[in-house]
């Protein structure tokens, strides 16, 4: 027996990030888009959706709640879900590609898919700061995607990675967090200046950075940070006279009065905390803490660590206005100094 045409434009990847019941919602749309299923036109049952496409019951039915709740979808019990409108706002098809999904990743997706609004399409794929991964998920991308929104940070082999976004049309381009040395033409970019937002977050910092003497920085050898904040660091503690030293493991390192350190990965930031608290020394007084990207916890953490960070909300809101306005502006998003109890 044939199956409705609805069943051959609906796809699950389950490589994607992207929950499956948005896959689904975001395949009916397409397929209403395409004209391949029509206003009034019956659509599958729940059970015949979870059984054709090895999802549950409740993935089925919360997808086609989503497309009721946007006016697509009406329907009559007893009988099921229909097509009750073919009115699209929008055609926008967006793939992210991020390299992990944090805390703070987590708040540029929100804010993207928020600021777009429920009748976009959008794909989020991880990859883990893996080149290859990041590599494959490129090359094997559908090519109806409006806007490719990437996050280029690697462990390692991320100097081949222009080679790979170079063959994206530019103009559905848009780089997020990173400029990538060697993409060329016109594109959109939302980006950190790394070097020259740590440099100005510690100048923010000098008068309580001014009774230690030395500053630390955690960052580990195979860490996906750009080296740019590294050059910010030490142009910083040669322009105002600090001594400086970058520390790999922070677990071998004696800590000393008249210190401060500065992490960038949460984990380390557990290991220096542990280590300050099995000294004498006082926090905010003897030794100083400022950690990278604000949390709700470093608010609470030893009466409040000091942080430097950007504004990761901003960051996906502007993202999804270039995505909306169609453009190829290059928008900086500075670092921003939180200053409390742990400097």
């Amino acid at each position: 027996m044939k199956q409705p045409p609805i069943f051959e434009c609906i796809f699950i990847d389950y490589y994607s990030s992207t929950p499956k019941y948005l896959q689904l919602a975001n395949s009916i749309i397409k397929c209403i888009g395409d004209g391949k299923i029509s206003k009034n036109d019956i659509l599958p049952s729940i059970n015949e959706l979870s059984y054709n496409f090895e999802i549950s019951r409740d993935t089925a039915e919360k997808a086609y709640k989503y497309l009721k709740k946007i006016g697509l979808l009406g329907s009559v019990p007893g009988k099921g879900y229909y097509v009750k409108s073919i009115e699209l706002s929008n055609n926008l098809k967006v793939f992210l590609l991020f390299n992990k999904l944090s805390y703070h990743k987590k708040i540029i997706y929100d804010a993207i898919v928020a600021s777009l609004g429920e009748m976009a399409a959008v794909d989020l794929y991880i990859y883990n700061n893996d080149f290859s991964l990041f590599k494959k998920l490129l090359q094997n991308k559908n090519d109806d995607y409006t806007h490719y929104v990437i996050i280029p940070h690697f462990l390692e082999g991320g100097e081949k990675a222009h080679e790979i976004i170079n063959t994206i049309p530019k103009e559905k381009l848009i780089l997020l967090d990173k400029i990538i040395t060697g993409v060329d033409g016109n594109y959109a970019a939302v980006y950190e200046n790394f070097e020259t937002d740590i440099y100005h977050a510690l100048e923010q910092a000098l008068p309580p950075l001014s009774k230690y003497h030395t500053i630390k920085i955690i960052f580990p050898e195979h860490s996906y940070y750009p080296e740019e904040i590294l050059t910010g660091f030490y142009n910083f503690c040669h322009q105002y006279a600090f001594n400086c030293k970058v520390i790999h493991d922070i677990a071998t390192e004696s800590i000393g009065k008249g210190e401060a350190y500065i992490n960038l990965m949460e984990s380390d930031l557990v290991t220096l905390i542990e280590r300050v608290i099995a000294t004498d020394f006082k926090l905010g007084t003897d030794v100083g803490v400022i950690s990278y990207n604000e949390t709700p916890l470093k608010k609470i953490i030893l009466n409040g660590l000091t942080t430097i960070s950007t504004d990761f909300q901003t960051m996906g809101e502007k993202a999804a206005h270039l995505i909306l306005n169609n453009l190829t502006e290059h928008i900086e998003t500075p670092f921003y100094l939180t200053l409390r109890a742990s400097l």
